[in-house]
């Protein structure tokens, strides 16, 4: 499996790994939020008298649910549904404290917001729509069985307490909005390489290698900085392929790739062009290093063995162009490389040719 391949399949095992770990990822901070609310909801229980008769509910809902949601979703047969589950409570449990609290405006209004926004933090298609109906029900029960006289005003106390609900959400929600985009910047990152990457051999695809290739060829013509073409064709690999099939076809590909890969110094960008041809651009090469790259790629290709057919013997045909002022174009290049390749095969095949370097008109 090519780098790119397998970097796509870890990014697939994060994503699954990152959905059945979510209940640990939350255990943390319903902890500390609901900490925050024990303060909140104490601080307005005392201002309305009520700290005698719910103090102990207020106990129960803020430091021991956490906990209880945390086994809940960890020994559930599907952690995830039991966190969604988990997430859904918070919010009825957020709804009972508006009623108890009698909807004091301050307090009431900032852990319906914050308990919400939660729900959109989880990336959960619709989820805080589905959280809805469980707070506003939990909070109308209230107000239907103990009938709370409203009071909208908040005293110091409670002030000072939701401040740091306020504070530490805000700055949990910057950490949060950091980290999507570091992920987010990332995967785009991976997603660019994946698009620049055959994903047989690892090298870069045609596209994303004519564009490397054209850059140096203006360069070259800018600069008078040499540089050289290399075009790498499989010999004889239609019988490999009607012989043997595709399974072994694809199998040289991959060999030959990993061969190319290995023979290229770090500047160089070698690329698959098509089918079982390949290409090399070495920018600021000369030609005495440009002949030791293709010989080194000649000389690792046939020296494989694949592991199903050791007595398979494959080798491969180089041709070289020097990139020249008389190349207009891209294509100018490619075919003075190919007229090279095609002499290399010509002449016995597993051999290196070259265009002689085209002098630069005065």
């Amino acid at each position: 499996m090519s780098a790119p391949a397998r970097r796509a399949t870890e990014g697939q095992r994060r994503g699954r790994r990152s959905r059945e770990q979510m209940y640990k990822d939350i255990y943390p901070l319903r902890v500390l939020g609901m900490g925050l609310g024990l303060w909140v909801t104490c601080s307005v229980l005392v201002q309305i008298g009520e700290l005698a008769r719910f103090g102990w509910l207020s106990f129960l809902t803020m430091v021991v649910w956490p906990h209880l949601a945390y086994l809940h979703a960890r020994y559930s047969r599907d952690p995830y549904r039991a966190e969604i589950r988990n997430l859904l409570v918070d919010s009825a449990i957020t709804g009972l404290w508006i009623g108890l609290m009698h909807y004091n405006l301050l307090p009431s209004v900032v852990l319906a917001v914050i308990t919400t926004h939660d729900k959109f933090s989880t990336g959960i298609k619709r989820l805080w729509l589905y959280s809805l109906p469980g707070m506003v029900g939990a909070a109308l029960l209230v107000t239907l069985l103990l009938r709370p006289q409203p009071v909208w005003e908040s005293s110091l106390p409670v002030i000072i307490a939701t401040l740091p609900v306020i504070a530490l959400h805000s700055l949990a929600v910057g950490y949060a909005s950091y980290r999507l985009i570091r992920t987010v910047a990332r995967q785009n990152l991976e997603l660019k390489e994946l698009r620049q990457r055959d994903a047989q051999t690892g090298l870069y695809a045609r596209a994303h290698w004519q564009e490397q290739a054209q850059a140096v060829l203006e360069g070259a013509r800018r600069s008078d900085r040499p540089a050289w073409l290399l075009m790498i064709d499989i010999d004889h690999f239609k019988p490999i392929n009607d012989v043997h099939g595709h399974t072994v076809g694809d199998e040289a590909i991959r060999a030959v790739g990993a061969a190319i890969a290995e023979s290229v110094r770090e500047g160089d960008c070698a690329g698959r062009y098509g089918g079982d041809e390949f290409a090399v651009v070495c920018a600021d090469t000369d030609e005495a290093q440009a002949q030791a790259i293709a010989q080194r790629i000649r000389e690792r290709i046939a020296a494989l063995r694949l592991a199903g057919l050791p007595e398979l013997r494959l080798t491969g045909s180089i041709g070289m162009a020097h990139a020249a002022r008389q190349h207009i174009t891209l294509r100018d290049w490619l075919n003075a490389a190919d007229s090279a390749l095609y002499r290399a095969k010509h002449e016995g095949r597993n051999q290196v040719a070259s265009t002689a370097p085209l002098p630069h008109p005065a």
